[in-house]
């Protein structure tokens, strides 16, 4: 019965986000055809984000370990286990941001709208699409935007997820930039929803995301990338066990 229960509360959210989807489709439409109103698109995105979780029960609850002035550029980077992963970082992030993400979210009726317009699609077995998707972040970065990136690249086939090993791309950006990184622990979202939640269905209740001190990238060099990632990875990392203790 349980088990039951909640894959009905999984298609009640999926009937959620495709209702809310198709509302607020005419604003997400005018804000997605011109680059200059990315920043309305991202609004419209976090209020979307917003009220397709809150209508079935999903909440997020964020402490920061230092405030964040949003006024400046980042590469966020997170864990990633529970595609509400994706609406807790547009909801934490405050300024103009774009996803890098894999290449099939473009077959998304939903999230392909994003990667068709804000956000970066990659596929990392084409080098040419690497190419293709790294030259657009790095246009993003020096016109003022931020990057988020899930450094781990998939959500982990393991149940319970395991923090997986980092990519390189996310921290030798940062380091070409000279930008910081925001390093972000989501500790509880796969327990509300594990990936699309197909398997274990999903749950009501609150998710919780640490929001690490930005870690400063200024004076390193791409000698530094992988020290950097395995700083940020540690970060993550020792705050989601201490979530499981």
């Amino acid at each position: 019965m349980k088990r039951f229960l909640k894959q009905i509360h999984r298609y009640l959210y999926i009937g959620s986000v495709v209702f809310f989807f198709i509302l607020y489709y005419p604003f997400l439409y005018y804000y997605s055809r011109k680059r200059e109103r990315f920043t309305g698109l991202n609004k419209v995105r976090r209020s979307l984000g917003f009220v397709t979780s809150a209508a079935v029960g999903f909440f997020y609850r964020f402490s920061f370990e230092r405030p964040i002035d949003w006024s400046g550029k980042f590469i966020i980077c997170a864990n990633h286990s529970s595609i509400l992963d994706i609406t807790a970082i547009t909801l934490m992030v405050r300024s103009n941001f774009a996803f890098l993400g894999k290449e099939e979210l473009l077959n998304n009726p939903v999230t392909g709208l994003f990667f068709k317009t804000v956000d970066i699609p990659l596929n990392r077995e084409s080098k040419m699409s690497s190419f293709r998707a790294f030259k657009r972040a790095d246009e993003y970065i020096r016109n003022g935007m931020s990057l988020v990136i899930f450094p781990e690249g998939k959500i982990p086939d393991t149940y319970p997820p395991q923090l997986s090993t980092f990519k390189n791309g996310p921290f030798k950006l940062a380091i070409e930039h000279q930008i910081p990184i925001i390093p972000v622990s989501i500790t509880n979202a796969w327990e509300k929803m594990w990936d699309d939640g197909s398997e274990y269905g999903s749950r009501p209740g609150i998710c919780h995301i640490c929001v690490h001190s930005q870690i400063e990238t200024a004076g390193l060099t791409v000698d530094d990338t992988d020290l950097l990632g395995r700083k940020v990875h540690d970060i993550i990392k020792g705050r989601l066990e201490k979530n499981e203790t």
